[in-house]
């Protein structure tokens, strides 16, 4: 069985046990790559504008909250999914942007596994409720909370 990213997979559905945490590590938000994924996705005035956002109601440019979320994701395939027996995800269910991100932010993911149950529809998986947090350092707060399903292969199906 092999993971998200193709290498053998050591993480199934039985080891995602509700209350189960996973440290998503941490990383700091690069200018360059914030902005150039706003001027491609999310490109308004307070992602790109140094001079507006400065005037507006966060003092300077902010991260879309899309590239905040995509780095969210990023974090979570780099720390679990390149090691577990993912299958696909059928969605989200709820993703908050609480708190501004900047340049240079450093953010600390966390995830953690709140439910689980054998799937009806595909046997030999099963669905597992996370929830996710990113955290700046910096100003001591969350800035993402999501909470998601995603499919995993169970052992007995590998």
């Amino acid at each position: 069985m092999r993971s998200g990213t193709g290498a053998t997979a050591e993480l199934y559905y039985e080891d995602l046990e509700p209350g189960r945490e996973f440290d998503l590590g941490d990383t700091v938000v690069d200018d360059t790559r914030m902005r150039a994924f706003a001027t491609e996705f999310d490109p308004q005035w307070y992602h790109l504008d140094d001079g507006t956002a400065e005037a507006g109601p966060f003092g300077r440019v902010t991260a879309s909250g899309w590239f905040t979320a995509s780095t969210f994701m990023r974090m979570y395939v780099d720390a679990v999914l390149s090691r577990a027996a993912a299958d696909a995800s059928p969605g989200v269910e709820e993703l908050r942007w609480t708190a501004p991100v900047y340049a240079g932010d450093r953010l600390t993911g966390k995830l953690v596994v709140i439910d689980r149950s054998p799937s009806r529809a595909r046997p030999g998986l099963g669905t597992v409720t996370l929830t996710g947090t990113l955290r700046c350092v910096r100003r001591d707060t969350d800035v993402l909370r999501i909470r998601f399903r995603g499919w995993f292969a169970m052992r007995s199906a590998a």
